[in-house]
């Protein structure tokens, strides 16, 4: 990312986003917590690309330079934290899981009044406590320095419905399945099916807050079968692909 601004404080506030809206690569002094309520938003970092539809939320430490894309009209919620509070003890990016206590804690702490109330301390209180308790996900899409890795990953962000073995994709980018096997633990930190998998449950949030039918996406993405789809989505974020439809 190129021109990076530089934003001294988070702001705590709600946000409207239309789909397709991002916005530019920046950082702040302070740490922030983006949640979107509706629609899916994802966070890109030179690190890579994280991802969250309304039941998680993305941490961004201070000083992380990071965009912002919204897929489906986004209503988004940012929480902004001193550097010096930091009660998920991360210096990287994360998801968090959003139950429905921090969820509505979350938009009860970014509406208005934001006045420095007794009340308001006691909810600031209560939210950390949340967030401290909030389990991290694996929702995370690195991103490789290796070229060859960079190459592969390319390839299949294009379409991600592409099923070739590691092997084949392999003899495309100039490299062994064994050697890409290996520089996908070393670079990317996962398995290549993991970081595969990963890549299609990506797509699918962005597709389906497009609206764009269970069935569609799960052949879109690359799933053998809609049942297939639906079991892995449902294990990965707790409930079906169609609840997108009811946000």
């Amino acid at each position: 990312m190129t021109e990076i601004r530089h934003l001294p404080a988070a702001p705590t506030q709600v946000r409207s986003l239309a789909s397709g809206t991002a916005i530019d690569a920046h950082r702040h002094d302070d740490h922030q917590v983006a949640y979107a309520a509706r629609g899916v938003l994802a966070i890109t970092t030179d690190k890579g690309s994280w991802v969250a539809p309304a039941t998680r939320a993305v941490w961004i430490p201070a000083g992380t330079a990071h965009a912002h894309q919204a897929h489906g009209d986004l209503e988004l919620h940012l929480v902004g934290l001193p550097a010096i509070e930091n009660p998920l003890r991360l210096n990287e990016p994360g998801v968090l899981a959003v139950g429905p206590l921090l969820r509505e804690l979350i938009r009860a702490y970014t509406g208005r009044p934001r006045e420095d109330t007794p009340e308001r301390r006691r909810l600031r209180a209560v939210l950390l406590d949340q967030l401290r308790a909030s389990p991290q996900e694996p929702l995370h899409l690195p991103t490789p320095e290796d070229p060859r890795l960079r190459e592969l990953c390319e390839i299949l962000s294009a379409d991600p419905a592409d099923n070739r073995t590691l092997a084949a994709l392999g003899a495309r980018v100039g490299a062994s399945d064994r050697t890409l096997a290996r520089l996908c633990k070393a670079d990317l930190g996962m398995t290549f099916p993991q970081w595969r998998t990963q890549l299609r449950l990506y797509r699918a949030l962005v597709l389906l807050a497009d609206n764009t039918p269970v069935t569609a996406v799960a052949h879109a993405c690359g799933w053998s079968s809609t049942s297939a789809f639906i079991d892995v989505f449902r294990r990965a974020f707790g409930h079906t692909p169609g609840a997108h439809y009811d946000r």
